[in-house]
């Protein structure tokens, strides 16, 4: 992909809590991750949080499979973390990104933060928020508080997108910060993205959108593209969804015929549960550097907790006027295995995206 003028941002350094101290990744980093990526074919795990808990999950993952990675959030991510008596999805979405910058230093692995599915009509009431955020902590000496952000205007015409995705990129850039774009629209639903009433057609992006993506997009800054084809959003039994990668490979190929072989976009694959691994291997030829990863990692967390709960179900509960075990309701007993079924999830997709193993850490 050719790389547009970098942003003269100028990061001042951070204190790191411990002996491997380690901060969210810088702009820069997080631009030599991707580039990390796309050369040696491989992608990066994005996992959606919305706690203490799936945020210290995911840290552990990446650090043990000696990965770097991405941790994101959604609109109802950030209302969730909020609580339920403030419903504020940025508030929220603030509240868990600035843990992250903290608990990310205790590691020895890069992390970005990114934020998932933002349709225009959420822009001023969640996007704006976070970009302002932003722009108060590097007027303290400080990096973004997200290294990337997610537009998704898929729900509107193709040129309306872009017109939208022009001047969100124009900010972003200005704050070191990476647009991820789409076109084309991810099937089913999740977390508030409802797409699954739309007509087949709109799963698959074309190579002239892609083409018209890439020229309206390039020259303002650095983006990530969600093109689409076939994904769907939730989960599924093997074949049930039918995947054409061969649509990401041709749409590259429009774009490098016209514009040479450094135009290759950074591509993001959402929607993956059930994804065959030919299937997804196949990707990874085509450019892809970031895979959404949530619904499996929701079940992951969920199943043990659920195992523990019928385990000791007598003790959870108080039943027949007993006093039942504090030992086993204490919510602390059940969120670290949680934890712990999530972590091993997400380590199994670093191997599965290849990313197992090479940190850029202390590279870049």
């Amino acid at each position: 992909m050719t790389r547009p003028a970098e942003s003269a941002l100028v990061l001042r350094p951070r204190i790191g809590y411990g002996s491997a101290a380690m901060p969210i990744a810088t702009p820069a980093q997080y631009r030599a991750m991707l580039d990390a990526a796309q050369k040696g074919g491989y992608a990066y795990p994005a996992i959606n949080i919305t706690s203490l808990t799936t945020i210290n999950g995911a840290l552990r993952a990446f650090a043990e499979a000696k990965s770097d990675g991405i941790i994101q959030i959604s609109t109802g991510g950030g209302e969730f973390a909020s609580g339920t008596a403030v419903k504020d999805a940025a508030f929220g979405a603030i509240v868990l990104a600035e843990a992250c910058h903290l608990l990310a230093e205790k590691y020895d692995v890069l992390i970005a933060l990114h934020t998932d599915h933002c349709h225009p009509a959420k822009v001023d009431g969640f996007l704006k928020p976070l970009l302002e955020a932003s722009r108060k902590r590097i007027a303290e000496g400080k990096g973004p508080l997200f290294q990337s952000h997610m537009f998704d205007g898929s729900v509107v015409p193709l040129a309306e997108n872009l017109e939208i995705s022009k001047k969100l990129l124009k900010e972003c850039a200005e704050l070191g910060i990476i647009l991820e774009v789409e076109a084309g629209c991810v099937g089913g639903e999740e977390d508030g993205h409802d797409t699954s009433g739309l007509p087949s057609e709109k799963l698959y992006t074309t190579p002239e959108d892609m083409l018209e993506v890439y020229e309206a997009l390039q020259p303002i800054g650095r983006f990530l593209f969600a093109a689409t084809f076939g994904n769907v959003h939730g989960s599924y039994k093997p074949g049930a969804v039918k995947l054409k990668p061969s649509i990401l490979r041709d749409g590259q190929k429009a774009v490098m015929d016209k514009h040479g072989a450094a135009a290759e976009m950074d591509l993001v694959f959402h929607g993956g549960s059930g994804t065959s691994e030919s299937d997804l291997r196949e990707t990874l030829d085509y450019g892809v550097v970031k895979m959404n990863i949530d619904t499996d990692t929701q079940y992951a967390f969920t199943r043990p907790i659920v195992t523990h709960i019928c385990q000791n179900i007598e003790g959870v509960l108080k039943i027949d006027g007993e006093v039942g075990d504090k030992k086993t309701y204490d919510p602390r007993s059940y969120l670290k295995k949680g934890e712990a079924g999530l972590c091993a999830r997400m380590k199994e997709a670093c191997d599965d995206l290849l990313s197992s193993g090479k940190t850029i850490f202390g590279k870049a």
